[in-house]
């Protein structure tokens, strides 16, 4: 297994979600509305970011304001990282857009 797919996958890590050109909690409910989103680890060497295609059954929303710009969201989905199939979950806080996160290798 690749070096940062298993570092990822052990533990929880802080996280923030990446938005362009404006970081709002309603430009991640566009992200998620589209089903899309980009997040990156903060704590690896560069920042590692990942382009996640969201999993509708593992995502929730259901205590998050995007309004009020406050609550929690959980943020899961697939991809592949160096050549590994993984799934990331995070849950962000939408006062901040940031929180903690991990991956999980799929299959092998």
């Amino acid at each position: 297994m690749d070096e940062l797919v298993e570092r990822l996958s052990q533990g929880r890590h802080p996280v923030e979600v990446s938005l362009r050109p404006e970081k709002s909690a309603a430009a991640l409910k566009e992200c998620i509305d589209r089903g899309y989103v980009h997040i990156r680890f903060t704590q690896t060497r560069g920042g590692t970011e990942v382009g996640v295609t969201l999993d509708r059954s593992l995502t929730n929303v259901d205590h998050a304001s995007f309004e009020q710009q406050n609550g929690t969201v959980r943020l899961a989905g697939s991809l592949v990282l160096n050549y590994t199939p993984v799934r990331c979950s995070a849950d962000i806080d939408l006062a901040t857009l940031a929180g903690t996160g991990n991956l999980e290798p799929i299959g092998a």
